[in-house]
């Protein structure tokens, strides 16, 4: 008895909190789609909460998380979103699962973290971004995460109606529009 008491007061102070890559299973980790390739490097520059840009081969890479849409920067959430990315993502090796290219050219990615953990999932979880359906349609992990977020209201979630970023877009993009632009928080 005592050392089954022993046993657990090791692993109360030696796994609490657990680590990160304990709280995202392997098939949250796991990218959803086809990979054409794979490469690892560090993140040098955050452009916004769905866009940073990656060291490869001497080069940087600009890579657009596949599956998820965060908040335009002059958008409610969009500067949050992008701390968000830096916080964990800058400075560090990042490992991209490149699943093809957008029509601005940039890597679409399955983004890991050095612990295993997904940065699309992350930032979905986190009520930081949306799952974007309409590119990821056969994304159950992120439709799983977004749900997750709303009913926690996580981030973004805790706004009382928060605009989907391609919804801000085309209003943006349409002739005489007359709503302005949100204030970033």
């Amino acid at each position: 008895m005592a050392a089954a008491l022993a046993l657990g007061a090791l692993f109360l102070t030696r796994l609490w909190p657990p680590p990160p890559a304990l709280l995202t299973s392997s098939a949250e980790a796991a990218c959803p789609v086809r990979v054409r390739s794979t490469f690892t490097g560090r993140c040098v520059a955050v452009a916004d909460g769905d866009t940073l840009s990656v060291m490869r081969d001497g080069r940087e890479q600009r890579v657009r998380l596949w599956g998820v849409d965060s908040p335009e920067k002059r958008q409610d959430y969009g500067s949050r979103a992008k701390q968000f990315v830096s916080d964990i993502a800058f400075g560090r090796a990042l490992t991209v699962q490149e699943t093809g290219r957008d029509r601005y050219g940039r890597s679409l990615g399955w983004v890991l973290l050095s612990d295993g953990r997904s940065l699309n999932v992350e930032l979905v979880r986190a009520g930081m971004a949306w799952w974007y359906r309409s590119y990821a349609p056969r994304a159950p992990v992120l439709e799983r995460m977004e749900a997750e977020a709303r009913r926690g209201r996580a981030g973004l979630w805790g706004m009382r109606s928060p605009e989907p970023p391609w919804e801000f877009r085309r209003e943006r993009r349409s002739p005489g529009s007359a709503r302005s632009p949100r204030a970033s928080r």
